[in-house]
C-alpha cells in the first residue's frame, strides 16, 4: 500500500480512507480512527492526514518516504 491515509468525518462517525483504494473503514470516535490510522501509516510508511468536521486538514504526519517520523 502506498496511498496517503486520511481520517475523515463520516456522518456522526469517523472513517479511515486510503488513497487509491476507494474503501473507507468507519469508527465510532475520532480518537479510535486516529489510533488505527497512525498504526497503519507507521507500518506502511505512509502520510497521515487528519481532517476536521469542516473538511480542512488539521494535522499531517509523515511516517515514510525516507524522512524521520514527523507530526505537525
Amino acid at each position: 500500500m502506498s496511498g496517503d491515509i486520511h481520517v475523515l468525518p463520516h456522518g456522526s462517525e469517523w472513517a479511515i480512507a486510503i488513497e487509491g483504494t476507494g474503501t473507507r473503514t468507519r469508527y465510532q470516535t475520532r480518537e479510535a480512527a486516529i489510533d488505527i490510522a497512525t498504526q497503519l501509516a507507521k507500518r506502511t510508511r505512509a502520510e497521515l492526514l487528519i481532517h476536521g468536521r469542516d473538511g480542512q486538514i488539521h494535522e499531517r504526519s509523515t511516517f515514510g518516504h525516507g524522512s524521520p517520523d514527523t507530526r505537525g
